[in-house]
């Protein structure tokens, strides 16, 4: 594949075209690793899911928007995919093939009647980062190092299409019926449809930024209205390194608590104080200067509603997981328990979501927590094999509010960052935050 896209895909039957042969090719894979496996007597399963993650990852990358964006969402939870697919989607984070530069005029025409060097002092022919749903230039006004955010042709108007076309594949890598997974398909339809609306980006990062300056360590763009738009959006260049960039490099063990501490005290005021986060919280969203974190992507913010809000941060409270009765009831309210499970049902549905929930919320029980323990993360792996691997549970896991799904990412994302980063981190704000909302 070109490192440089010319063409999109545009329409809905020259992208179902593209999902189809993309089936074919599949199909292809999986014949020639039997027709090998009957010679060797043996399947050789990883390299099949490499030749498989290949060729959807390079369908998905022509495609670019929400069907990229699905592959993103998807490497953020390792626990979900084979390795070779989590590995090959995490490419959709901050690596993704750019757009050509003939397409990337078209869009400003679109949007102002104007070329970018009508508008800027100079515009970077190249973009500078290219992910799922746009990528960005660097450009210079009057004496001003910008970072100008172009989205790609069609994204708004594909999404739906596109979700509906990326299900089947979305349904046998999770191995879960379709019906199952129709309120989160939603959820994420919704999410999606608001990223690609720039105008919406832009008021929430204003909004964002107004609420959260205040907090210490932490950088933010400006962002310029005048030169923004449905499918454009421009703010002043954060100089600095990409957090994935930087943790791949020998940094003190102070610098890398430092920039830990300040991203959990940034998303437990939001998700506290401010009952909404910023909910992609994967590397390639974040800078590192002088050990500040630059924040540059304010695209996908998820509200909290109180009623979930409440329901879930009490259970994070390691002494009501203790209570079974009250357990019950928040189990119901968060959709976890439903009114058709039998009484089997409810035994193994409670039994796996409080050993889960009491594992994933131990940095809210504790006042300093070291997220550079593999350990801990072991475990989460271990217990997502565990269920995978259990017909019973596996059959049950696929529930609970559709808020869920955000809001777990969120602390997926946040996680494996700190995990990254090998950070010790003072959690007792997020324990004074629990007591407060109790």
């Amino acid at each position: 594949m070109s490192e440089e896209l010319n063409r999109i895909p545009i329409s809905k039957v020259k992208r179902a075209s593209k999902f189809v042969t993309t089936g074919v090719k599949v199909g292809a894979n999986y014949v020639k690793a039997y027709g090998k496996a009957a010679l060797k007597g043996t399947l050789d399963k990883d390299e099949l899911d490499k030749e498989n993650a290949s060729d959807i990852y390079n369908s998905l990358s022509e495609l670019k928007g929400s069907a990229l964006k699905m592959a993103q969402l998807l490497s953020m939870d390792q626990n979900v995919l084979p390795k070779a697919y989590s590995d090959k989607f995490a490419l959709a984070q901050y690596n993704a093939p750019p757009l050509s530069y003939p397409l990337v005029k078209k869009t400003f025409r679109e949007n102002f009647g104007k070329n970018p060097d009508e508008i800027f002092d100079s515009f970077s022919k190249s973009a500078s980062n290219a992910a799922s749903m746009g990528q960005v230039h660097r450009a210079e006004k009057d004496g001003q190092t910008l970072a100008v955010k172009v989205q790609y042709p069609g994204v708004a108007n594909s999404i739906k299409s596109d979700l509906k076309l990326a299900k089947p594949f979305a349904l046998k890598l999770m191995k879960v019926k379709g019906s199952e997974v129709d309120p989160y398909m939603k959820e994420v339809e919704e999410k999606l449809l608001e990223e690609a609306n720039y105008e919406l980006e832009l008021e929430q990062s204003l909004d964002f930024v107004s609420k959260c300056k205040h907090l210490p360590n932490l950088v933010f763009p400006n962002y310029f209205r005048e030169h923004s738009s449905p499918q454009i959006l421009t703010m002043s260049w954060l100089d600095g390194e990409p957090i994935g960039e930087w943790m791949k490099k020998e940094q003190s063990e102070e610098n890398r608590n430092k920039l830990g501490q300040t991203l959990w005290d940034f998303y437990m005021f939001q998700m506290h104080k401010l009952k909404m986060m910023h909910a992609d919280p994967h590397p390639g969203n974040f800078i590192v200067k002088d050990t500040r974190l630059g924040v540059i992507d304010f695209g996908c913010i998820k509200s909290i509603p109180e009623d979930f809000y409440s329901s879930y941060f009490e259970l994070a409270r390691h002494e009501v997981l203790n209570d079974s009765k009250r357990v019950d009831e928040l189990f119901k309210k968060l959709e976890i328990i439903r009114s058709e499970d039998t009484d089997k049902d409810i035994k193994t549905v409670t039994t796996m979501f409080t050993n889960l929930i009491r594992l994933l919320s131990r940095p809210f029980n504790e006042y300093k927590f070291d997220f550079g323990n593999d350990e801990f993360f072991s475990e989460i792996y271990q217990m997502g094999e565990l269920i995978s691997k259990d017909p019973e549970m596996s059959r049950l896991q696929t529930r609970g509010s559709r808020h869920f799904i955000y809001f777990n990412r969120t602390f997926f994302g946040l996680y494996n960052i700190l995990n990254a980063l090998k950070a010790k981190v003072n959690t007792s704000t997020a324990n004074d935050y629990l007591k407060l909302a109790s």
